[in-house]
C-alpha cells in the first residue's frame, strides 16, 4: 500500500520498466503498454482517483530511480533513492515514466467512459421499463431507488413539448435539470427525456417541484407546453401520472386550449366526452352532420361555433377574433340555426352544441370520416 492509499498491485511491473528503458532510452514496448492500460482499466473499476493514482506512480518514480544501467534490474531499480549517479540520462527516465502515466491514463479514462455508457444504457432502460410499465413491478421499485425514486409513495409526472425534439444531452434538458437542483437540491426528482419531450418525475406531495419545472421548461422551450399529471401511487402510479400528461397535451393540440401548464385534473371532463366513442359519434353527427350541406363544408360553421362559445357567447369578441363583422357573426348563427334546428343562443340547445363540437374536434371530424 502506497503513503496515500493506494494498493502495490495497481503499480506492479512500473519499476521493472523504468530500470529496463533507462540505460538505452528506447519507448515503452507494445506489451508494456498494454500492461499500464490494463492496470488503469483496473484501477478505475475498483472506484480509485485518477488524481491519487499518479500521485503513487509520480512517488514510485521516486523511490525507484534507476541508478545502474543494467537492464533486468528487479522492481527496486537497484539502490539508492533518485541521486542518478551511474544511472541514464533523466530524460530517458522521464519520457519512460510520461509513457507508462500516459497509457495507464488512458485505460483509467477508457473504463470510465465504458463505465458511464453502461451507466446512460442502464438509466435509459429504466426509464423506458418505468413509463411503458415494463418489467418485474419489484425490481422495477429496487431500480428505482438508484435513481432516487421511492415507487412505494406517490408519484406525479409532468410533460413538456417545445418545437423541437430534445434528448438528455441537449442543452436545454441540462438547463432545466441545473434549475431544479439549484432550487430544491436532492428530493427524489428525476428529469430526463422521451419521445423528443422534456419528462419530471417527483413525489406527489411535492406539487411545487413540478409548478417550478413547468416554468423552466415553458422558458427553455422559448414557449412550449407543459401538461402535469394526477399524482398517483405505486410503479403503475408513474405510468398512469405520464400517460394522463400526455393526454393532455394531446388534447391541448387538438383543442387548442390556452395556457403554457395543463392539469390533468382541471379537464377530467374531456375524457369522460370521450369515453363512449360510439356515442359521441352519434351526437356530432346527428348535431352537427347537417352543416356539410352548407356552402364550403362544415369546417367553416363549426370554427365558428368553437370560437362563439369560447368569446363566452358574446358575438362582439367573437366576431372580432374571427376578424368579421357582428353582422356576418350573425348571419353564420343563423345559418347553423337553419341547418341544425338548434339556436346556439338558445342555452338548452348551446350545452348540446358544445359539447357536439368539443366531440369533433376530438375526432377531428369533419376531415376524418367515421
Amino acid at each position: 500500500m502506497t503513503g496515500n492509499g493506494i494498493p502495490d498491485e495497481y503499480l506492479d511491473g512500473y519499476a521493472r520498466i523504468l530500470a529496463a528503458v533507462a540505460p538505452t532510452g528506447r519507448r515503452l514496448t507494445r506489451d508494456e503498454l498494454l500492461a499500464r492500460r490494463e492496470m488503469g482499466e483496473r484501477a478505475a473499476e475498483a472506484g480509485f482517483g485518477l488524481r491519487a493514482l499518479v500521485g503513487a506512480h509520480l512517488a514510485a518514480a521516486r523511490v525507484h530511480w534507476p541508478v545502474t544501467a543494467t537492464p533486468g534490474t528487479g522492481d527496486s531499480g537497484g539502490s539508492g533513492s533518485g541521486s542518478g549517479s551511474g544511472s541514464g540520462s533523466a530524460d530517458s527516465v522521464l519520457a519512460a515514466i510520461e509513457q507508462a502515466v500516459d497509457a495507464f491514463a488512458e485505460g483509467y479514462e477508457r473504463a470510465q467512459r465504458l463505465a458511464v455508457r453502461q451507466e446512460v444504457a442502464a438509466r435509459r432502460e429504466f426509464i423506458d421499463d418505468l413509463l411503458y410499465g415494463r418489467s418485474d413491478l419489484g425490481r422495477l421499485a429496487e431500480r428505482a431507488e438508484r435513481f432516487g425514486l421511492r415507487l412505494s409513495y406517490e408519484h406525479a409526472v409532468a410533460v413538456a413539448e417545445g418545437s423541437a425534439a430534445y434528448d438528455e444531452e441537449d442543452a436545454v434538458p441540462r438547463s432545466v435539470e441545473q434549475a431544479l437542483i439549484g432550487r430544491f437540491g436532492d428530493r427524489s426528482v428525476l428529469l430526463t427525456t422521451k419521445a423528443g419531450r422534456l419528462v419530471c418525475i417527483a413525489p406527489g406531495d411535492q406539487g411545487e417541484v413540478l409548478t417550478y419545472f413547468a416554468k423552466q421548461a415553458f422558458a427553455a422551450t422559448d414557449g412550449g407546453r407543459v401538461a402535469i399529471g394526477r399524482p398517483r401511487p405505486g410503479v403503475g402510479g408513474v405510468v398512469q401520472s405520464y400517460e394522463e400528461a400526455l393526454n393532455v397535451l394531446d388534447l391541448a393540440g387538438r383543442l387548442d386550449l390556452d395556457g403554457p401548464v395543463l392539469h390533468a385534473a382541471d379537464l377530467l371532463v374531456y375524457p369522460v366526452l370521450t369515453r363512449d366513442r360510439q356515442a359521441m359519434t352519434e351526437l356530432v353527427l346527428s348535431a352537427l352532420g347537417p352543416l356539410e350541406a352548407a356552402r364550403g363544408g362544415a369546417r367553416p360553421l363549426i370554427e365558428t361555433l368553437t370560437v362563439y362559445f369560447d368569446a363566452g357567447c358574446v358575438a362582439a369578441e367573437a366576431a372580432r377574433r374571427l376578424s368579421l363583422s357582428v353582422r356576418a357573426l350573425t348571419y353564420r348563427l343563423e345559418r347553423i340555426h337553419k341547418l341544425t334546428g338548434a339556436d346556439p343562443a338558445d342555452p338548452v340547445h348551446r350545452y348540446t352544441l358544445q359539447t357536439a363540437v368539443i366531440g369533433a374536434r376530438l375526432m377531428d371530424w369533419p376531415a376524418k370520416s367515421f
